[in-house]
């Protein structure tokens, strides 16, 4: 098994736990950011909606990475299959 990282998937997987832990970064900022400005409700909706797609991105990008596993794995199990006749 390949290292974690060195994979086009292992690498694929690193930038979605990144993408989630910045969007949780930025969103917990900016509502500190908010309060201590007095920011409007609307401004701060705006930024909530913001953070939301990013984690339904990152949620999206998800998914991609587990059907692209389960299919390298179909793949990879039928060409076993293959040699075994």
């Amino acid at each position: 098994m390949a290292q974690q990282g060195t994979t086009k998937q292992g690498r694929a997987g690193q930038r979605v736990a990144l993408l989630v832990a910045g969007t949780g970064v930025f969103w917990i900022l900016v509502t500190l950011l908010g309060s201590e400005y007095g920011w409007s409700v609307q401004i701060r909706a705006f930024f909530d909606l913001a953070a939301l797609a990013g984690f339904g991105f990152a949620l999206w990008q998800t998914y991609q990475l587990w059907r692209a596993r389960q299919h390298e794995q179909q793949r990879h199990a039928s060409q076993h299959d293959k040699g075994d006749n």
